[in-house]
């Protein structure tokens, strides 16, 4: 019989929040929902809001839309069946009259509020018919000598979910906070960063937060400035900074082949290139083959905008491994990505004898299993393809290299899935990691840790920026027309919309009715489509011909989001722009400017804006900048939408807010490294502290 793991029984803050009075089975459920599963989870559960329970507000002095404590006593009650019947309580103090209304009422409860009956009651006061009421109000009746205690703190919110009361929850929270009065919670933070900045202690932050004095400062607070909340916001981020560390330091641990490249092919790469590499670019190439030499495990991230070149960059790579004897791996999270770097890459290698293979999940039959065995045996040293590439049944004989573009649009598990793919015994795959949607360099210091960045923050020689205007759509007429002069002038137009077909739920232009109007609006002219759902082969098809110039007008979904490169497209119209994200935006914006004409995007919206809308066009118009963008993206939507991972667990903080807390970043990577190296056994109890076992997210 296996011997019994007793730490948690020992430590009462990690016993089963089931060592509370009153948690049972049910209520345990209902708390896991919340994260809570151990005792300690309720002191980290922290309010939402306060509400000022501490003092007794006259009936006189109430005001609409207050939320205060009252004391009166009960002059009538009555049913009224005016539109719902309702229970009616007049209230009176003495200074001014109050109506309490409830629409679920008992005929005990009935009973018991009989006039001179004294109530105390806590809601929101609300505008009624005659007086102010409140509606379902907590109270509690009085007995007329009774003095009741009115509350000495703060009356904290908390999060909740069905079922789970506030009123339970400030039980078991108080429950904890008396554990906690009795010791026992490890302050994990080194001495020096709680006395020399004359912080808190965790004792002093958690017991603060979950019962406030009633002079606290509200304000500071909802802004998460306070003292107590920076504390535990320091922490936390230190938490997910260890952990991060600790999953670099176990990748790096392990041993990946010397990938050096073979000049000759190198060389001949390079010089027949159309254009010369520029500096960023020919600085990340040089980190990156630096990385690769080093007999470790590369994990880089190159970030660079839309249009800077990243896959040049990656290319260069791949033929570090091929020139060494190994395969390379690029995945792309879309079919039609992947086969836009499938043509790329055959037009630049091919020539110089290098066969690109390619893996979706569309392949089938022969081609399939062809391209199965060539990946075996090592006969194709690189190859191009979707999240297929890291099905059961594909196997490499030699992956020293994987490269995943546009990572963000992958989960985890997904990119981690093709590392284990080119595990050799103790070899590991070096991995290259791409986006084109910038990430803020704060967020990145704290999401990405693990890995080092490199930035292509250089535009290719020759490159304009594009201009953009917000249009609404009832000038849709004078759209059409700029697409009319733009064809007539020899360019090329995208036109975006968000759908394929009609959707009665939503007010959206679809592709195939908008391609259909616009073949009849623009006599003369070449409209094609493109969508997600086309068979290969048909998009293929429509794509080429774009490319080449036989169609003059094409329009899309946002599968050209990624990847589509036509130098002559110098204008994109997006339709319904108000209901997309600034990244994806951003991202369509960059298919055009690609070549050397002066080029705009569209935006067309439909009118009136909401406020997060406008600020979203407001940005485009007014910067190019990705990584401005995606700094806004961030103050918009929060880390885990921009990073995409919200499935993972990743920045999925407490307390913490990235934006809000980013100035602490920098000392808490300070600490992070001292602490890792002069205390693992602290660093390992704030990882277990804050996060759990999902610091095993770096893994599969």
């Amino acid at each position: 019989m296996p011997k019994q793991d007793t730490r948690s029984s020992n430590d009462p803050f990690k016993a089963p929040a089931t060592a509370l009075r009153g948690v049972g089975p049910s209520l345990a459920q209902r708390l896991q929902k919340l994260g809570i599963e151990k005792v300690q989870d309720l002191l980290f559960l922290l309010p939402l809001r306060y509400e000022d329970r501490t003092r007794i507000t006259p009936l006189g002095s109430l005001r609409s839309g207050d939320h205060a404590v009252i004391q009166a006593e009960v002059q009538l009650t009555e049913v009224a069946y005016r539109r719902r019947r309702s229970l009616l309580v007049s209230l009176h103090d003495g200074t001014g009259w109050l109506t309490l209304r409830m629409f679920y009422f008992s005929r005990s409860q009935q009973a018991a509020l009989k006039p001179g009956t004294l109530i105390r009651a806590f809601g929101e006061v609300r505008r009624g018919p005659s007086t102010l009421e409140m509606i379902h109000p907590e109270y509690q009746m009085l007995r007329d000598s009774e003095a009741a205690p009115m509350e000495d703190s703060l009356t904290p919110i908390y999060p909740s979910t069905e079922g789970l009361q506030q009123a339970r929850l400030r039980s078991l929270v108080e429950q904890a906070l008396s554990r906690l009065k009795q010791g026992g919670l490890p302050d994990l933070l080194p001495p020096l960063e709680v006395d020399g900045h004359n912080q808190p202690t965790l004792a002093e932050a958690l017991l603060y937060l979950h019962r406030p004095p009633p002079d606290a400062r509200l304000d500071q607070m909802a802004s998460g400035a306070h003292p107590c909340q920076q504390r535990l916001a320091f922490e936390e981020l230190l938490a997910h900074q260890l952990s991060l560390r600790k999953l670099r330091e176990r990748i790096r641990r392990g041993r990946a082949a010397v990938l050096k490249p073979d000049r000759d092919l190198s060389d001949a790469y390079i010089s027949s290139l159309p254009f010369s590499l520029t500096g960023a670019q020919d600085r990340v190439v040089g980190e990156i083959l630096h990385d690769l030499a080093r007999g470790e495990p590369m994990m880089r991230l190159v970030q660079g905008d839309v249009g800077s070149g990243k896959t040049v960059v990656a290319t260069a790579a791949a033929l570090a491994a091929v020139g060494s004897g190994h395969q390379a791996a690029l995945m792309a999270p879309t079919e039609l990505l992947a086969e836009q770097h499938l043509a790329t890459l055959r037009g630049w290698l091919e020539p110089l004898g290098l066969e690109v293979g390619w893996l979706s999940g569309r392949s089938r039959g022969k081609e399939r299993e062809q391209m199965l065995e060539q990946l075996a045996s090592g006969k194709c040293k690189l190859v191009v393809g979707t999240h297929a590439l890291f099905q059961d049944d594909v196997h490499f004989a030699r992956l020293g290299l994987a490269i995943i573009d546009e990572q963000h649009r992958f989960g985890v598990h997904q990119r981690l899935a093709l590392k284990q793919k080119g595990e050799r015994g103790e070899l590991q795959p070096h991995q290259l990691i791409m986006s084109a949607t910038p990430i803020p360099r704060t967020l990145a210091m704290t999401a990405y840790a693990d890995l080092d960045c490199s930035y292509i923050d250089e535009r290719p020689p020759g490159r304009k920026p594009v201009t953009t205007v917000a249009i609404p759509e009832s000038r849709r007429d004078e759209i059409v027309a700029r697409v009319q002069r733009a064809c007539a002038e020899g360019r090329q137009a995208y036109w975006v919309c968000p759908l394929i077909d009609v959707s009665e739920n939503l007010e959206a232009q679809a592709a195939e009715e908008t391609a259909s109007l616009l073949a009849e609006a623009l006599q003369g002219l070449r409209v094609g489509l493109v969508h997600g759902r086309m068979k290969p082969a048909d998009k293929e098809k429509v794509m080429s011909n774009f490319s080449q110039g036989t169609i003059d007008v094409l329009v899309a979904t946002t599968v050209i989001e990624v990847g589509v490169d036509v130098a002559n497209a110098s204008l994109m119209i997006v339709e319904n722009a108000e209901r997309m994200g600034l990244a994806q935006l951003h991202q369509l914006r960059g298919r055009v400017g690609r070549g050397l004409a002066q080029s705009a995007c569209v935006l067309m919206y439909k009118s009136p804006l909401g406020e997060t809308a406008r600020s979203r066009l407001e940005v485009l118009r007014s910067t190019d900048d990705g990584f401005v963008v995606a700094q806004r993206d961030l103050e918009l939507r929060g880390p885990g939408e921009v990073l995409g991972t919200r499935q993972t667990g990743l920045m999925q903080m407490r307390v913490a807010d990235l934006i809000r807390d980013a100035g602490l970043l920098p000392e808490v990577q300070q600490v992070a490294a001292k602490l890792a190296v002069e205390s693992p056994e602290r660093s390992e109890a704030l990882i277990t502290r804050w996060i759990g076992q999902a610091d095993q997210y770096g893994e599969v």
